[in-house]
């Protein structure tokens, strides 16, 4: 099963962003404004997360407050 990494932008705590396990945040200009949260398995995502996964190599998500 495919695992992903989960960061959480520190300035906005309710966005978080996945990218493919081990890819790190190479295209942010600013990688001090997101915190490392832990790796989350494919099976945990939506499949609207999963579409935007395959398609960009990431995917943001408004999380709940």
């Amino acid at each position: 099963m495919q695992e992903f990494d989960f960061y959480i932008n520190l300035k906005k705590p309710t966005l978080g962003l996945y990218v493919r396990k081990g890819a790190g945040l190479p295209d942010l200009v600013d990688k001090s404004d997101w915190q490392f949260e832990g790796q989350v398995r494919q099976s945990d995502l939506t499949p609207e997360l999963m579409k935007g996964l395959e398609a960009n190599g990431h995917a943001f998500q408004e999380l709940g407050a």
